[in-house]
């Protein structure tokens, strides 16, 4: 082949390759096999090493860089990469709302809302449509130049879809995630390695736009959503700076949404709470910004946060709390298990007093006594777990905690099974095991019985009604009488409950 044909030809491969790409990874669709799409790639890669005078940098072969930097070089933005303001409830948006409002002297236009993506932010750098540089957040001055290990990113296009009146720079700014179960792959690697697990997605795709060699980046198969456009292309809200990017080939979130008003905003953001645990990218709330880019304008920003921008944060999946006390609890099956009383707090949405300690090795494994400052967090958003102690805030008020030799609900010795970490009282009629046995019989992994609480069950058992599960089938009204806080509705609707278990 010719020099003038083998051109054409690479230039008809980029353009096909790159459309490819886009179907795939922008708009999740798919026209052509993945060995049809490596065999277009392959073509392409053998006609530059032969004509490597006509190699492109907006190439799709210039992905993956061999040259191992020595440094990063620090770059100024053209524009500052300011933080973000926080919001944790619905009366901080009306807050926030009012001081903007009250500085337009106008009402807000509707906001556009996105999902906050828990990754790292990127600013990209386009001259005459073809990626230049791209470079970390950094401080919000300096960032560090990544462009090579960005380059591996296939949803950041090498060369933009081109537009009308296209101006000769074009910036965006971007988060860099990592998918679920890329994570999950990599900690099994790390595991089999014996290596340390990493902590979460985020600190994976940080770590790898940070290396020196972008062959690890191009390994770890992150992602990057375009969230910002800084250049002016004639947008007049936020939500069209999003379309143009979509339309310039750079991947956006699907998620995102107009909100004509605060209220209409409460409830996506409502919806995601749950929602979001969905996705494949991890994320800790949403961004709400005024639509009208002449209100953004105008609101500017306040020391190092913009006005017209509000990060919502979800509840804390972690939080700090202390630990008041440390209690030991009798199960059905006699074994003790130790609970951390816990000052209140809130965490994936509601208030927690109580966390599981599991047994007593666990408590040696975490090192923790009461009065430590304690970090908890949900299990499956359900059962509340102490996952570390904060050590470094101690005072010297902290107890350790010893482990009863003794049953707490009816004194009786306690021993240890064979093989097995857990405690257990040696009384068989324990009356602890007896009414956690009665309430897992009620609950609705057994009969169901709707109604029939902890509280109750332990009242029927204090006042001699219910010794054995099937006493519960033989209760009437009047038994109900004595019990603390009853009335006769009450007591109806639960004869009603017992009879509809049977």
């Amino acid at each position: 082949m010719i020099k003038i044909e083998a051109k054409k030809r690479i230039d008809k491969l980029i353009k096909e390759v790159s459309h490819h790409r886009y179907l795939y990874h922008v708009l999740d669709k798919q026209e052509i096999s993945d060995g049809a799409l490596d065999s277009l790639k392959k073509e392409l890669a053998d006609l530059e090493k032969e004509f490597p005078e006509l190699l492109r940098k907006d190439s799709p072969t210039q992905r993956v860089s061999g040259q191992v930097l020595d440094k990063f070089v620090k770059v100024k933005h053209s524009t500052k990469v300011l933080s973000l303001a926080d919001a944790f409830n619905t009366q901080n948006i009306f807050d926030w709302q009012e001081r903007n409002e009250k500085l337009l002297k106008e009402k807000i236009k509707g906001y556009f809302v996105e999902l906050k993506l828990d990754g790292l932010t990127v600013v990209l750098t386009y001259k005459n449509g073809i990626l230049q540089r791209g470079t970390t957040r950094g401080d919000g001055v300096y960032g560090e130049e990544v462009t090579n290990n960005l380059k591996t990113i296939e949803s950041i296009p090498l060369s933009l879809r081109p537009l009308s009146n296209m101006p000769k720079i074009i910036e965006v700014r971007g988060e860099v995630v990592m998918d679920k179960k890329v994570f999950n792959r990599i900690n099994k690697e790390q595991a089999k390695k014996k290596l340390p697990l990493f902590a979460n997605p985020r600190n994976v795709a940080a770590g790898s736009i940070r290396q020196l060699d972008s062959k690890i980046a191009a390994s770890r198969k992150l992602d990057c959503i375009a969230f910002e456009l800084i250049t002016d292309l004639g947008q007049k809200t936020h939500e069209q700076a999003h379309q143009i990017m979509s339309q310039l080939g750079l991947k956006t979130s699907k998620y995102n949404k107009y909100c004509v008003n605060v209220k209409e905003t409460e409830k996506y953001l409502n919806k995601w709470v749950e929602k979001r645990k969905k996705l494949s990218y991890e994320t800790d709330g949403a961004v709400l910004v005024v639509n009208d880019i002449k209100q953004e304008r105008n609101l500017g920003h306040i020391g190092k946060a913009e006005r017209w921008m509000l990060a919502y944060k979800f509840p804390a999946e972690q939080v700090t709390t202390k630990v008041l006390d440390i209690e030991v609890q009798v199960g059905r099956t006699g074994a003790l298990t130790p609970v951390a009383i816990l000052k209140p707090v809130q965490v994936a949405g509601s208030t927690v007093s109580r966390a599981t300690l599991h047994n007593q090795d666990e408590i040696k494994r975490l090192g923790v006594r009461i009065n430590d400052t304690v970090i908890i967090q949900k299990a499956g958003d359900i059962i509340p777990d102490i996952v570390k102690v904060l050590t470094k805030l101690r005072t010297g008020k902290e107890k350790k905690f010893i482990f009863p030799k003794k049953c707490p609900a009816c004194h009786s010795a306690v021993s240890k099974k064979t093989g097995e970490v857990a405690y257990y009282c040696t009384n068989k009629k324990c009356y602890g095991q007896n009414v956690e046995g009665i309430i897992h019989f009620v609950s609705r992994k057994g009969f169901d019985i709707e109604g029939l609480g902890n509280k109750i069950v332990a009242q029927l058992v204090d006042k001699g009604l219910v010794v054995t599960p099937a006493d519960i089938f033989r209760l009437k009204a009047g038994d109900f009488e004595p019990l603390e806080g009853f009335a006769d509705k009450k007591a109806t609707n639960l004869l009603q409950s017992i009879a509809q278990s049977k």
